[in-house]
This record gives structure tokens, sequence and C-alpha cells, in this order.
């Protein structure tokens, strides 16, 4: 049998690593053998086992050199395991307690061994595609733990992250068809992705309340001016917000009402506070303040573009139908909630995530005691709302997302972070996440930030990233049983989000219906339709 066959010898060992005189015959030996993962010669990432006081130890092979005519390999420590009488694997588990010694002997793993540590039979898990470099091995994810902690999924532009990410959603809801997932969807991808299982809401159909804004979220929306100026103008309209929200007939039978109260009022009876104020000023103050403020407040109230959340007939308190509507409660065949904000405009754009973003998590704080309904989150283009400081002043949004990424955990919210710039996110943001799932990286500097973030025993196959294929990954943390390189499944093209890219030798050769086509877009672009 393949694990009676001795691959090679230990004769180095250190905190992670181990250093094996490999014996070419023996692994050239298995290469025709189906039931053997072997570890020969450029098969890297390929699966051994160490026999180390009657347990096993699982590792990976990083690379192979050759020194004084003798094949040297390098083999990362994953977990250790128990032996059953015929030798076989059982019981795997991370880290490694007990070390080989120089001498120790190395054997090439089965498919079946394979199985038994990557395709996550003894806990809730979903597939998702095969371990490299086997053709039958499943790669799991562990259902509970991933979900839980955290996770990224990152990869450049091109690479499949898109659809990766739809995959290993459409996995998710197929294991657990009554949960609550709520999707931020920058560019409107995921729409046809999800047309069946999920709820598409746009500007057409979100009517998202003003009131439901808090201050910082209020000052995101209405404020344009920076420095001295704009502390300024944060006190004003806190002050006037706080009172027209404590008139509003909703505030009575309330102990307090503050600028954040989630509690409907009347945009007229705002503007009309703001008036008041300013003629209270004496007549040597200046009240370019609340007129800066006034004119914006009055120029959003206009915007036929910002009406799904400044609408005047959003001043009823609707708070429980929206948050029904948003985190699926009950959730009715549907899942999943895709927030497409492709149609909203760009300067509200992180005020519209930073308040959807914020209600997930207070809801969850606010129904602690309650029956748990776990909600995860996912951020596409994650990097545009949770940036590092050096890119972008502080802002509700990042606020609000980073401390999801610490606490949401404590109170059942989850956070999925997609993104092509890992280097642009905030700092410490991937180091939150559970689970990493790298495709591509082609930039050294996102390679290199994707791997400070990860643990010890995957920073070694994230050298492969650059060489990649579509669709390929590396995944590593405590949503899996050990880092992995995986190939994905292929997704079925009406689960596919609308993210392909452009045919050009097939686009630029054809020609007609440019007039129509025209006309037709220049039609929804001024009416604002989709």
């Amino acid at each position: 049998m393949g694990q009676e066959t001795v691959i090679g010898e230990v004769v180095g060992v250190t905190a992670g690593h181990l250093r094996l005189a490999v014996d070419i015959a023996a692994t050239s030996s298995l290469k025709d053998n189906p039931d053997v993962v072997i570890a020969s010669a450029g098969m890297l990432g390929s699966l051994i086992k160490v026999e180390s006081g009657g347990r096993w130890v699982v590792a990976t092979l990083r690379g192979i050199t050759w020194q004084d005519n003798v094949a040297i390999a390098e083999v990362d420590l994953v977990g250790e395991a128990g032996m059953t009488g015929d030798r076989s694997i059982t019981g795997f588990g991370r880290g490694v307690g007990t070390y080989p010694r120089a001498g120790s002997l190395a054997y090439p793993m089965t498919s079946a061994e394979s199985a038994r540590v990557f395709s996550g039979e003894d806990r809730p898990h979903i597939q998702i595609g095969v371990v490299y470099p086997t053709t039958s091995v499943r790669a799991a994810i562990y259902f509970d733990t991933f979900l839980s902690k955290n996770f990224a999924i990152v990869g450049s532009t091109g690479t499949g992250k898109s659809t990766s990410t739809a995959l290993i959603l459409h996995r998710i809801i197929e294991k657990a068809p009554e949960g609550h997932v709520v999707m931020i969807d920058p560019h409107g991808e995921y729409a046809k992705a999800f047309e069946d299982t999920g709820m598409v809401f746009n500007v057409d159909n979100l009517e998202l309340p003003y009131w439901l804004l808090n201050l910082e979220e209020h000052c995101e929306v209405l404020l344009t001016s920076e420095g001295a100026a704009r502390d300024m103008d944060r006190d004003i309209l806190a002050r006037c917000l706080q009172m027209a929200r404590a008139k509003s007939v909703y505030a009575q039978g309330l102990a307090a009402v503050t600028t954040d109260t989630p509690i409907p009022y009347l945009l007229s009876v705002l503007v009309d506070t703001l008036q008041s104020e300013m003629g209270k000023m004496a007549e040597n103050q200046n009240a370019t303040n609340y007129m800066r403020i006034r004119g914006k407040l009055d120029q959003v109230m206009r915007d036929p573009r910002q009406q799904f959340m400044f609408d005047r007939k959003f001043a009823h308190d609707s708070m429980a139908e929206f948050m029904a509507r948003m985190l699926r409660l009950p959730v009715d065949g549907r899942p999943i909630s895709v927030i497409d904000l492709s149609g909203v405009p760009t300067s509200i754009v992180s005020a519209v995530v930073s308040v959807l973003s914020r209600i997930v998590f207070d809801f969850a704080v606010w129904s602690r005691g309650e029956r748990k309904r776990p909600v995860v989150l996912i951020c596409e283009e994650a990097h545009r709302y949770i940036p590092n400081r050096t890119i972008s002043r502080t802002s509700p949004v990042r606020d609000v997302l980073e401390r999801i990424a610490k606490e949401g955990r404590k109170y059942g919210v989850s956070l999925g972070l997609v993104t092509q710039r890992p280097s642009d996110l905030a700092e410490g943001a991937l180091s939150q996440c559970g689970t990493i799932i790298s495709l591509r990286l082609n930039n050294e500097r996102d390679q290199d930030f994707v791997k400070a973030a990860l643990p010890e025993g995957g920073r070694s196959l994230l050298e492969a990233i650059p060489a990649l294929r579509n669709r390929e990954c590396i995944i590593s943390g405590e949503g899996v049983p050990a880092p992995i390189r995986v190939q994905l499944d292929e997704l079925e093209a009406a689960k596919r989000p609308m993210s392909d890219d452009p045919v050009f030798s097939e686009l630029w050769v054809k020609t007609g219906d440019d007039s129509d086509m025209l006309n037709r877009v220049i039609a929804r672009w001024r009416a604002n339709a989709r």
C-alpha cells in the first residue's frame, strides 16, 4: 500500500517546518498510483505524513532543492492526527504537540486520508472545490467558524473574485435556507446571481428613511465644510436635529431623545428649527453656518436621485417593516438581501453604507436576550468603505465596519470583506478575519499585506499566489481544517454575477443599432431610471 512506502527521512526540525531527505526513486514509483497524493519533485502543495511518537504529523511540501546529490524537501507542519491499527490517519487537528525527530520517516498521504483531513466530514461544512494537487479530494469550509469569525475574499480584477463570492454564498444559503445575509453591492453585479434566492434593493425600492441616520451620518450628507468650520456646523446640526426629533409625535413617552434616537421627524421641522435658531443670533454674529446647512438640506430634499432616502413620505414610523425587509425576517425563501448601490449618488454612498451596516449591528445589540438570528454582512469593494487612514479621513462607515469587525461576533454579526486591493484596507481589518480566501494577486504590496495577516502555517502557500489560475485560491484560517490550495467549482451560468469582461475581439467587429441604443441610454440617463 502507498502508506507503507517510505519517501523520505527527517534531517532537520524547526518550530513550524521540517527538512526531509527525499527518496526520489520511491516517489517516482508512486507517480501512477491514483490512490496516493505523492510528494514528488515539483508537486508543490503535496501532502505527506511523518511518524512521531505513535501519531502522525501532517505537512505540506513547500519546495525541493538539490544539495550534494540529495533531494532536500522543505515542508510546513499543518497539524497532527492519531494512528489506527492499519497505520492510517484518524482524528486530525490543527497544531503540533509532538515534533518528529531527526531520522523520523515520511510517507505519502492516500486520497482517502486526505479526504479525512480536508473534506470536513466531522463538522457542519460546505464544499466548494477540489484540493490541489489532488483530482478528487473535496475542499471543505467549516460552516460555523467561517461565518462566526469574519472572513475576507481577495483577488485582483479578473481572477474570478465575484464569481467565487457568489459560489460560496450559494453554498451557504443551500446549507442554511433560513439564513440572514446582507450584501452591499456597489456595482449591481449580484442581482442576477440571486434573483431566485434573494431580495434585490436599489434606488427604486430601497425606501431608506432619512431619520434612521444618526448624527454622524447626517453630517456626512449635509455638511460640506472642513476644519474649524465643520466643527461649528456639526454643533449647529446636532442641536437642531435633537430639537427636531424631540418635537416628533413619536418622542412622546420616551425618557430622553438624542440626536441618534431612531424616531421619525419631519424635514420641515428641521428646516424651521434651523431658521429659528438662526433668528436668535445677535446682529454681530455670522449666519453663514446656518445658511450653508439650510442650503444643503434644501438641495438634498429637491434632488430626485436622493428621494429613496429623503422623501417626505418617510415621515411615518416604518422601522419594523424596513428592518424586516433588510434582514429577511421572516426569510420567505429569500435568505439574502442584495443592496444595489449603483444608482446611488456618489456623494451619499458612504452614508448609505454606514446606516445599513450600523442598523444591522444595532439590531443585534438591542436584540440580546431574544432568540439569536445571526446576520452576515458582506461588503464588496471593501477598501472603498473601510480604507486605511492614510487614504481617507475618519468616516462613519469606516468606524461602524471596524466596530463590527472587532465586536460583531459577540452579538451575532459577522463581516465578509471582498476586495481587489487588500493593502488599501484599514489597519488590522484583515487581521480581524478568521478565514482568508486569496485568489491571484498581481500587486506585490497586496501579496505582502495578505501574507502578514495569515497564520504562519499558511504563508508558504501564499508564495504561489502570483501563479494561481483563475478560480484557484489559497484558503487559510479557522474556517478550514488546514491551509489549502483549492480549484473552485464552476458555478452555473444562471447563478453568476454580471462581472464578465467585455469580449473586444467580438464586440469591435460588429455594428448596427447605435442610434437607437444611444437614444435608449440617454432616456434612462435623464430619467435616472435603470
